[in-house]
């Protein structure tokens, strides 16, 4: 039978990456948990995470296509 299995889309551990940001899947940013009195943090499977993340990327490429008449990486900019 298959059938959702909470343990097995469990996140990484958090790994620091400065004082209050944490990373737990590659360039994936979070408020370290740990400073997150007033609104304690969810369990997210990694699957949800990762169609945020595709959304996300979707959401901007949209953009890019509907108002930008140029996209300039950060590397261009630096070339300048």
């Amino acid at each position: 039978m298959l059938g959702f299995n909470l343990k097995a889309q469990r996140a990484p551990e958090p790994r620091a990456v400065t004082d209050g940001v944490v990373m737990r899947m590659d360039d994936v940013y979070e408020i370290d948990p740990a400073k997150m009195q007033t609104i304690k943090q969810q369990d997210m499977p990694v699957w949800d995470t990762e169609r945020i993340i595709d959304s996300r990327w979707e959401h901007l490429e949209w953009m890019h296509a509907h108002f930008a008449d140029v996209v300039l990486s950060g590397e261009e900019l630096q070339a300048d």
